[in-house]
């Protein structure tokens, strides 16, 4: 009869066994997978080893897609609970306050977009109002080109870092005179630094080799100046080994569009990488496809990249889930479960690649709830080749299978043995059986 400390042990290999043995089982990693994201975070609180994180549903497909994450997180069996919280363009009282105190008090959110009115210009974003009240001051994209998607363009793999929180996103406008109007870009040194730390730290830590400063120095002198200078010397002092150049915006555009290749990750102001991170997304395929992460110094939210409300295809089953799923996935590795992330990445990247479903943006014939399908029949699938992987005959000969695992059990860290999400349905130990199913 194995110990109780051998059956935890086992227990621990099955969990976090998930990410390698589901890589296996593929003839290569996911290009999609979250890479890892710098800064010190302080752990997310859990209770019963879950996460709670708030769920903004949105406007247009952002209430249909959110039902999609949460029937992929219950399938993977993520760790993750939701709490709602309604938030929409209508103004209702009291609803982004709720929305920003769940934030608070979960440290982690997932929403659709909330689109703005432009009709009356006393009502301001609630997207751009919730990154500033909440501090989140980096918007990360990845923008990489997936094989079978047609698209001008191959070979793209670049992470769009943008200033998410001053310059002309202030919303300091006023009218002097009738028909006068000061809008009032703000930029500070403070806030320049950080989002220069993050990107020159997101190229070292990712193993990039260059990192492009966009602006328009060569006229506002003072405000885009400030912000190239603080970057190349930040680059210059901290990050040798990291490639530094710097690029005029509108020649950018032109280079993002003619070669993209030379791209690696690009850093930029909050108003430039709104426009170059749409054009971007739509050279890799359009907004669909590309998921955003928009991270502070203590909460995060993740969407996706291009904040597309798609209210003409709401209710309609025609939406591409890929840059929704995306944000899930980024999530879950935001929240240290990254087998879980790799497990939906890789069943998504193989729903896309070896099985094309696509849907109509993209030039295919799926629903959303079709391409959902597949990407679920693919985590089953992964989740059979794990239960074949722990499944041990029942034989005194198979026993001696239990040891490799065992001592690379004793090598786990405690925060890995604490990933209890993976269940062990069946465990019927004797001295000639041993029979494992995890998940």
């Amino acid at each position: 009869m194995l110990s109780r400390h051998s059956l935890f042990a086992m227990r621990s290999i099955s969990r976090t066994g998930v990410a390698a043995s589901t890589t296996q089982h593929l003839e290569k990693p996911s290009a999609i997978r979250t890479p890892k994201i710098p800064g010190e975070r302080t752990p997310l609180a859990k209770y019963g080893g879950r996460h709670t994180v708030v769920a903004l549903p949105g406007d247009g497909i952002g209430p249909e897609m959110m039902e999609h994450i949460r029937t992929i997180f219950a399938h993977s069996h993520a760790p993750v609970n939701f709490e709602t919280v309604q938030v929409s363009s209508d103004l209702v009282e009291g609803d982004m306050e709720g929305a920003i105190m769940a934030i608070k008090r979960n440290g982690v959110a997932i929403k659709g977009n909330i689109e703005t009115k432009h009709d009356n210009p006393e009502f301001k974003s609630r997207n751009v109002e919730l990154r500033t009240r909440l501090d989140l001051y980096a918007n990360i994209l990845h923008c990489v080109t997936i094989p079978t998607i047609p698209t001008r363009h191959k070979n793209i793999d670049i992470v769009l870092i943008r200033e998410n929180t001053e310059g002309e996103y202030s919303g300091l406008e006023h009218e002097t005179l009738p028909g006068i109007v000061e809008s009032i870009k703000i930029v500070t040194r403070p806030c320049i630094e950080r989002i220069a730390r993050m990107a020159l730290e997101y190229a070292a830590l990712n193993n990039r080799k260059k990192v492009t400063a966009v602006h328009k120095a060569n006229i506002q002198k003072l405000g885009d100046g400030l912000f190239l200078e603080v970057v190349r010397e930040m680059a210059k002092k901290d990050y040798p080994q990291i490639e530094f150049e710097s690029m005029i915006v509108d020649n950018a555009c032109m280079q993002l569009v003619s070669k993209p290749q030379q791209f690696d990750v690009m850093v930029m102001p909050n108003l430039y990488g709104n426009i170059i991170s749409n054009i971007a997304c739509g050279l890799v395929g359009g907004p669909g496809l590309v998921s955003g992460m928009n991270i502070g110094e203590k909460y995060a939210v993740f969407e996706t990249g291009t904040r597309n409300t798609g209210t003409s295809l709401a209710g309609k089953d025609l939406a591409n889930p890929t840059a929704f799923i995306r944000a899930s996935i980024d999530m879950l590795r935001y929240l240290n479960c990254h087998h879980h992330a790799n497990m939906i990445s890789d069943a998504l990247w193989k729903a896309l690649v070896d099985q094309r479903a696509h849907t109509r943006d993209i030039g295919g014939t799926h629903k959303a709830s079709e391409v959902i399908q597949i990407t679920l029949e693919n985590i089953d699938s992964m989740i059979s080749m794990i239960r074949y992987d722990l499944n041990y005959s029942r034989s005194r000969s198979s026993l001696h299978h239990i040891a490799p695992l065992l001592s690379r059990a004793a090598s786990l860290t405690h925060a890995a043995r604490l990933s209890r999400r993976a269940v062990l349905c069946d465990a019927r130990i004797t001295e000639s059986d041993c029979l494992f199913l995890c998940i």
